[in-house]
């Protein structure tokens, strides 16, 4: 990334500002990436260890499975499922904070006993499997976010700095010349008017 600059003073403070304001700003963001960083390692570790347990779970149900034949799926369904924002190092992710179900009221006396359980073992699956997706949900935004913010720290350390030091080289090398060569040009006409002035005498 080429920095426009004009060979002048107020160039030179300009471009001295934005570099200013990068530097300070490089170590939030490096802090920010490695938050993020961590929170991503912790959410893929948090999925995976609900993607065991769903399969558990679902192990757990096909264990049963000649029974849920009988079974009345409409007496269980989703009712609500209440989200929260968190925000973790500047981004909002979704946040699960329970799950609603609806049961239909049905008969102890006139069901099997088995019921009551699998209507337990279906909560517990449906919550797993819901908690789930909302922790990939997270980890998605997250590694999004990460990405994006390894990206800026990036174009700061190995473009922006970088390419506003040279900038600022290049102005102060420029005025340093003209200003070497105006006192030399001063000193040669200063010299030419002594001689002149000794001709002259």
């Amino acid at each position: 990334m080429a920095i426009k600059f004009q060979y002048n003073k107020t160039s030179l403070q300009q471009l001295e500002k934005q570099l200013k304001i990068r530097v300070r700003t490089l170590p939030i963001i490096k802090n920010k990436e490695s938050a993020l960083r961590l929170e991503v390692k912790r959410c893929k570790s948090d999925a995976v260890a609900l993607e065991e347990r769903l399969e558990q779970q679902i192990q757990a149900y096909e264990a049963m499975f000649a029974l849920w034949n009988e079974f009345d799926t409409s007496l269980i369904k989703v009712k609500d499922v209440r989200l929260g924002i968190r925000k973790i190092a500047g981004v909002r992710v979704p946040l699960l904070e329970d799950v609603d179900f609806e049961i239909r009221p049905f008969s102890l006396f006139c069901s099997p006993k088995w019921v009551a359980d699998g209507l337990h073992i279906l909560k517990g699956l449906a919550s797993t499997a819901i908690e789930r997706e909302f922790t990939v949900a997270k980890l998605n935004l997250l590694e999004h976010a990460r990405k994006k913010t390894t990206q800026k720290v990036n174009l700061f350390e190995k473009v922006q700095i970088p390419g506003y030091q040279d900038a600022l080289r290049k102005i102060k090398r420029f005025m340093e010349d003209e200003e070497n060569l105006s006192k030399s040009s001063q000193k040669i006409l200063k010299s030419i008017q002594e001689k002149r002035k000794e001709t002259e005498e």
